[in-house]
């Protein structure tokens, strides 16, 4: 969960604070080849535009980016002029815009795919504010993580310590829930006696785990102290169990 939270976090952060600010920029000059072959296309529908009568039109114009510096990028520098590429009026003559788009991008090392429609100012608050919320979540997974390292539960041949650090003699242990072992791994035990009085919770998962490569710690430990205790066991009856009982109970 820290890992996963931590991810949003930074693909929010990212996307709120240059993200779509970028994506926002590539729309606005993929829109700007578009403008321009259209304006190309009306200038030259005679076929009389010269080179020069188009290179002078294209240096005079910019990119129309909205007024909302808020949704650009920061470092923008406005008004942007037309990129050089359009100036061209050899290049342009074809009406290949989207060819020029791709050269354009290419050189510019920017991804050729604008969005679909830019991203206003709602849109970018909305990546921050997840964003926060991500964070906060991996603030909170980090404490529970860390809480959970520094501990540690144990048992030997006489008493079981938990989690935080008290020595439960065997004796003591009354009932051992294990209907959520086999499914969770997790244990509970009830106790009663010259400890004091309580439950121990035994998370396998957390507390050594079940990896068969590192000999399943948790299985270990459950084994260690199922064959010192005494009280009463808590678990579901597997079916082989129950019908052996059923059959021995049914006359012959």
């Amino acid at each position: 969960m820290l890992l996963m939270f931590g991810v949003f976090a930074v693909l929010f952060y990212i996307d709120g604070s240059t993200g779509y600010r970028k994506k926002n920029e590539i729309y606005y000059l993929h829109k700007t080849f578009q403008i321009a072959n259209e304006e190309f296309s009306k200038m030259n529908s005679s076929g009389a535009l010269t080179p020069a009568e188009w290179k002078d039109h294209a240096a005079r114009q910019s990119v129309a980016f909205p007024d909302d510096r808020t949704i650009l990028p920061v470092s923008l520098t406005l008004p942007m002029p037309w990129p050089e590429i359009l100036h061209d009026y050899e290049r342009m003559k074809p009406l290949q815009w989207n060819i020029l788009w791709r050269e354009y991008t290419r050189e510019r090392g920017l991804g050729s795919s604008p969005p679909e429609s830019p991203y206003d100012a709602g849109k970018i608050r909305e990546q921050w504010i997840v964003g926060g919320v991500c964070a906060m979540l991996v603030a909170t997974a980090a404490f529970f993580l860390l809480r959970t390292l520094g501990r540690s539960i144990s048992a030997d041949a006489e008493a079981v310590t938990t989690q935080r650090g008290k020595r439960i003699p065997y004796p003591d242990l009354k009932t051992l829930d294990l209907r959520k072992w086999d499914t969770k791994g997790i244990a509970l035990i009830d106790y009663d006696g010259a400890s004091g009085k309580g439950r121990i919770r035994i998370d396998g998962l957390t507390y050594g785990g079940f990896k068969k490569d590192n000999d399943e710690p948790a299985e270990r430990l459950m084994r260690l102290i199922r064959s010192r205790f005494s009280g009463e066991i808590i678990e579901y009856a597997s079916f082989s169990d129950s019908q052996s009982k059923d059959d021995a109970s049914t006359p012959a």
